[in-house]
């Protein structure tokens, strides 16, 4: 039997079978075994083999070729790395520019491993209302250098997608019609507003939300695991992950860095040589457009930072 893996809590897994069921399975022991370095073997979003045995309990047997996956360094030093979601069409990554404030060097973190891995990204700028005149124009700013890049963008606020009466708001409609069909996962720090804007799209309580800390202005923790939920009125899903940190990246190559941020990519190929890491060569293209504008030094200072994760020693 095939199903999609819905939902991990870490010592199991919900998989929802052809037949419409939702299930609770276990992983086969073997499959821990197999050289797979990462904190689990499945994922959200995985389709697996599922059997189920005589005394009612169900194991996942085998993992469906994946078409892509989003992937970052684990903080659990004994694996290599932690897969957040497979089988995307999308990815949305939630940003906030205060209350907490999210870097643009984890913003372009992101979207490099989007690129490396071959998911389609777009950016929500949530909690708009909160913003003074000068971050509304930072707002412009990002919304403009990401566009730019052919990244789409959107800024709302997700406790107003509704009113009380459930009520839709135009911009509820924008982000349904960018939803629609797809299987998309929602990223980001914590505290940023995804469980308050994925409540907001179905219109009733799916995942707790919670406070930000008035110390830090950083978010706490209400998602513990990852979580797939179908969209109503679509045959699209979209995967609810934790707060994440910080952002390092796996499996890039020095050379290969620069091939995930668009621009630097395009520049790059008017440098003076093939192999260049655009850091002091002569003849470097990429570094003259860094200082002439047409590279933003938010994104070569990104580029830069995870050109310093492919040290072994590293670990961000």
């Amino acid at each position: 039997m095939i199903g999609l893996i819905i939902k991990s809590t870490g010592s199991s897994y919900w998989v929802h079978t052809d037949e419409g069921k939702d299930i609770e399975c276990h992983v086969k022991g073997n499959m821990r075994i197999r050289g797979i370095r990462t904190t689990s073997p499945v994922a959200v979003g995985d389709y697996v083999s599922v059997e189920q045995q005589a005394d009612g309990t169900s194991w996942i047997t085998d993992i469906e070729p994946r078409k892509n996956y989003i992937i970052r360094r684990s903080t659990n030093l004994s694996k290599e790395s932690h897969i957040l979601a497979c089988n995307l069409d999308q990815v949305a990554l939630i940003v906030t520019i205060r209350h907490p404030e999210t870097s643009t060097t984890f913003i372009d973190r992101f979207l490099a491993t989007a690129e490396a891995y071959r998911v389609p990204a777009m950016l929500i700028f949530n909690k708009v209302d909160l913003l003074t005149e000068e971050e509304q124009n930072t707002l412009s700013e990002l919304r403009s250098l990401y566009e730019a890049l052919g990244y789409p963008t959107l800024a709302i606020c997700a406790c107003q997608l509704r009113d009380a009466k459930g009520s839709e708001s135009p911009a509820y409609h924008i982000l349904s019609e960018a939803l629609a069909d797809k299987v998309t996962l929602l990223a980001g720090n914590s505290g940023v507003g995804k469980s308050t804007l994925l409540n907001a799209i179905f219109g009733e309580e799916k995942t707790r939300t919670g406070a930000i800390s008035s110390a830090h202005d950083k978010g706490m923790h209400t998602t513990t695991f990852s979580e797939m939920y179908p969209l109503p009125d679509s045959s699209g899903w979209l995967i609810d992950t934790p707060g994440i940190k910080g952002f390092g990246a796996v499996k890039m190559e020095k050379e290969e860095v620069g091939h995930y941020f668009r621009e630097i990519f395009q520049s790059a190929r008017n440098c003076r040589y093939g192999n260049c890491l655009h850091t002091g060569e002569p003849g470097c293209a990429v570094e003259q457009d860094v200082v002439n504008g047409k590279i933003a030094a938010s994104r070569f200072e990104s580029y830069l930072s995870l050109l310093g994760d492919c040290e072994e020693s590293k670990y961000r």
